[in-house]
């Protein structure tokens, strides 16, 4: 199970990870889910029981597509039974991701506070219109839509007038660089 963010997207995905004894983090494994040669690989703590030639993970960590780790959370195999991986309780390392991704969007761009507000009174105004007039919604929405992809096809060529790299423009939202690049792509070419 992987947890991911709206604003972050694959580039902040997390996951609880298998952590040994020794404290290193084992190699993928191989799952066969019987859907032809692409097979499904993972880190993920529980692929990690020390059966089927598999190392046993000693413990589970928040783990996120950025590199970023979180502490080791140890794993009592003794008090897991019958194979019951599901009962175990991983949600410490949700935490732990879920306080590296605030810490993530304390580091990007910030908006003016007065923006702010407007985009949380739009909402509020979009989210009663659903309510009231959802035909109107709708309208709105495609304006805003229409609006969006302007005003991004136009930041979009302004940030590489700007000759940001990727990787600046990247640590500013809170994503990749490749996440950059696509969506850079995306408005330069949705006008």
């Amino acid at each position: 199970m992987t947890w991911q963010t709206e604003e972050f997207g694959t580039s902040h995905e997390g996951f609880a990870g298998a952590v040994l004894a020794d404290g290193s983090e084992p190699k993928p494994v191989a799952l066969d889910t019987g859907s032809g040669a692409n097979g499904y690989q993972t880190c993920e703590w529980w692929a990690y029981t020390g059966q089927w030639g598999r190392p046993q993970a000693a413990g589970y960590r928040a783990a996120c597509a950025c590199g970023w780790r979180g502490q080791s959370h140890p794993i009592d195999w003794e008090q897991i039974g019958d194979g019951r991986l599901d009962e175990v309780d991983v949600f410490a390392a949700h935490d732990d991701w879920a306080a590296h991704i605030d810490t993530v969007d304390r580091q990007t761009v910030p908006l003016p506070g007065d923006l702010t507000d407007t985009l949380g009174r739009l909402e509020d105004q979009l989210t009663r219109l659903a309510d009231q007039a959802p035909v109107a919604a709708l309208r709105a929405v495609g304006t805003l839509e229409r609006l969006t992809r302007s005003v991004g096809h136009r930041a979009a060529f302004a940030t590489e007038a700007d000759d940001l790299s990727p990787e600046t423009v990247g640590k500013a939202l809170g994503i990749s660089a490749d996440a950059v690049q696509s969506r850079l792509a995306h408005y330069q070419l949705r006008h």
